[in-house]
């Protein structure tokens, strides 16, 4: 872990390059330390219905979300939540500039008891952690 998983307005299909954009959240994740590269994963999922602040059509965010195996120091989660949010809002800030956008982030840990895990992605990896 960890799973990155971004929701979004559907309005920003054309906007914004969610492709992109998961590269790049990707790209961050795997460059830190506390996060081994086998276990990250990164999605998008756009919301077709969505009301947001006065109802105007033009509103649109992305919330990111990060589900991470519990374990991890605070101060390792701090400097990842940073990290990553910076990621997301330098992609994003081109955009941000033209169009009302609202942008949020949420690191939480999930209990490894209850979260079990198995997969052969380290296998085909040529530098496995």
């Amino acid at each position: 872990m960890p799973h990155l998983i971004i929701d979004y307005s559907s309005n920003l299909e054309e906007a914004v390059d969610m492709a992109g954009l998961c590269d790049a959240l990707r790209v961050c994740a795997t460059g830190l330390a506390a996060f081994p590269a086998a276990g990250v994963r990164v999605r998008a999922t756009p919301a077709p219905h969505y009301s947001i602040a006065d109802g105007n059509p033009a509103h649109g965010y992305i919330d990111i979300s990060v589900r991470l195996r519990g374990g991890r120091d605070q101060s390792v989660k701090e400097a990842a939540t940073s990290a990553l949010f910076a990621a997301a809002k330098d992609f994003i800030a081109p955009v941000m500039a033209k169009h009302p956008i609202a942008l949020s982030f949420e690191m939480r840990d999930i209990d490894p008891t209850f979260s079990p895990k198995v997969g052969t992605i380290r296998d085909h990896l040529k530098d496995t952690p």
